[in-house]
């Protein structure tokens, strides 16, 4: 009984956060509610058996990506009307991926309900711990790929310090010996201002 309503209160906050993400007018609470629905969503993987997942959900998205827009959409200078004028202009289009995804899920739906595709039996629930299986299949099975995408994230990581890390050209820099030949009794100078006059810049 516990588990039932545990699962309709994440179902039903999942997708109440989600339609809220789309409709909220601010970008910060979007964000936010988006965090809702991940925090929901990682419950709705427990009730599953899926630890693992909803670990990574809070953890990866709440903890990295989510808070990454965050700070992005903050620190961004949006302006609403052009951001609203933009979305009346590209409304054809956002229905147009809307009808898409909504056949998608309605084709999964349906193949669900059909059932699995190969008639071998399903593991037996409890044989191996969720994590366990992942762990395994991943150093195992799929140990190249594995690899291969922990390859690609380091080069990416590497190029994006490259390109951050670029010597700029310009005065803004600081030029290093320069402060360090400054004479010092040219550094302070002190002035003696009369009452009621200012300073001689």
């Amino acid at each position: 009984m516990i588990a039932l309503f545990a699962f309709y209160l994440f179902a039903t906050l999942t997708i109440a956060s989600a339609v809220l993400v789309i409709f909220a007018r601010n970008p910060v609470h979007s964000v936010l509610w988006l965090i809702v629905a991940f925090f929901n969503a990682a419950g709705l993987m427990l009730l599953l058996g899926a630890e693992f997942i909803a670990m990574l959900l809070v953890i990866v998205y709440v903890g990295a990506v989510a808070v990454l827009f965050l700070f992005i959409v903050m620190m961004l200078d949006i302006d609403f009307a052009a951001l609203r004028s933009g979305f009346t202009r590209n409304l054809p289009f956002g229905l147009l991926i809307a009808l898409v995804l909504l056949a998608e899920i309605i084709v999964a739906v349906s193949a669900w309900k059909a059932g699995p595709v190969t008639g071998g039996a399903a593991p037996a629930a409890g044989s191996q711990p969720n994590i366990e299986a992942v762990g395994e299949l991943l150093y195992t099975r799929f140990l190249f790929p594995f690899e291969i995408a922990g390859l690609i994230l380091l080069v990416a990581m590497i190029g994006a310090i490259v390109l951050t890390h670029r010597s700029r050209g310009d005065a803004r820099g600081q030029n290093v010996p320069r402060q360090i030949d400054r004479n010092p009794d040219e550094a302070i100078r002190l002035e003696q201002p009369k009452v009621g006059e200012g300073v001689t810049l």
